[in-house]
């Protein structure tokens, strides 16, 4: 075996090799009609989606608990992603599933089933709920190809007004939107003990999935120094790989940098201390939110509209600023299907702009 091959990620070959069979037995193999069930006691949430955009599920998880008080929920999650889930909110429980592990199919296959299992994002893992079960299977519509909607039983349209992702997530299920959202519903997570900053503080966060939606490096250290000023202490974060990012933005190392040591479940804890967090639309401003953090978001080619608190978050201190002109920011695709509303605003957004909003957000915090 080659050097370069020994390092290459496991295929889903295997994944797809369980998956397939069992879902192919459970939804077309019995001959008896399929009916939704009358009362659910396990339901599933099949996907394999990135942190921000399964943090967004949570309106979809307040309403599955407000409708099923009793019931066993179960969500998928990535494994740098199940740890925020240790604390069970709305008494949900993350269940790790990576499809290049086939041996995390394993929890899904070994229970009863389930009577419902809802799909968000990407229908293809409707036909991991089949594999587990699943009596009832609800997505979106409007995904291709056509196969992965053949497990689905029920095919939810995208909604045809403005609409923030996670209030649209919670309309895959039944009934009216669930109360707004509270910090207490999220009990903070287990977490590897870290140094905390002392004193009042902010959290800036330099990083996002795509270089096109970072902030210019002197405006960081604009707002850095302004925060300065007004006795808050900066403190940089990034992913795990973003030192040389930090160091770009701030050569002389002026204010400390944390947040790329940290996972997920420190960085809940990092942003839940804060007097302030300042991030690009990452996973890191959906961690605010849940934390009641105040938090100003800039927007570049996402869409403030789609990624900003909706009615789910409207009583969390969250101010969205939106980087004008940059590419990819006329895109009107979500989930690979059309959203013919989805418009970008144009707000000319500068360092002053910025340093304001962080500052009046900051003062005006609930």
């Amino acid at each position: 075996m080659s050097p370069g091959f020994s390092k290459k990620s496991p295929s889903r070959l295997a994944g797809r090799l369980r998956v397939l069979p069992r879902a192919i037995a459970n939804r077309f193999l019995h001959l008896r009609p399929r009916e939704r069930p009358a009362a659910a006691r396990r339901i599933l949430i099949a996907h394999h989606l990135l942190a921000g955009d399964v943090l967004m599920l949570t309106p979809l998880l307040a309403k599955l608990r407000e409708r099923h008080g009793d019931a066993e929920i179960v969500l998928a999650a990535r494994r740098a992603v199940a740890p925020l889930y240790s604390g069970n909110p709305y008494g949900v429980r993350a269940q790790v599933y990576e499809p290049r592990e086939a041996a995390t199919l394993d929890a899904f296959f070994d229970g009863p089933g389930f009577d419902l299992a809802y799909v968000p994002g990407d229908n293809r893992y409707s036909w991991l709920a089949a594999a587990a079960g699943a009596r009832w299977i609800v997505a979106f519509d409007g995904d291709r190809p056509a196969a992965k909607n053949w497990p689905v039983d029920e095919l939810r349209p995208f909604p045809s007004a403005p609409a923030a992702w996670s209030d649209m997530a919670a309309q895959l299920a039944e009934g009216p939107p669930p109360r707004a959202y509270r910090p207490s519903d999220w009990p903070a997570p287990d977490h590897a003990p870290f140094d905390m900053p002392a004193g009042r503080y902010a959290v800036l966060h330099v990083e996002a999935s795509t270089p096109v939606k970072y902030w210019n490096d002197a405006g960081w250290l604009f707002l850095a120094e302004t925060l300065q000023k007004n006795g808050i202490q900066p403190v940089w974060s990034a992913g795990p790989g973003g030192a040389e990012l930090l160091r770009r933005v701030d050569p002389a190392s002026r204010f400390p940098a944390l947040g790329h040591k940290l996972d997920l479940a420190q960085l809940w804890h990092l942003v839940a201390g804060a007097a302030l967090l300042v991030c690009p639309d990452t996973s890191l401003m959906h961690i605010g939110r849940l934390t009641g953090t105040p938090t100003v978001a800039l927007f570049g080619p996402s869409s403030p509209q789609l990624y900003g608190a909706g009615e789910f978050w409207r009583e969390m201190p969250f101010r969205a600023l939106q980087i004008a002109d940059l590419p990819g920011r006329d895109r009107q695709r979500l989930f690979k299907r059309e959203i013919a509303w989805h418009q970008q605003s144009v707000q000319a957004m500068d360092a002053g702009a910025v340093a304001r909003a962080a500052l009046d957000c900051a003062r005006h915090a609930v």
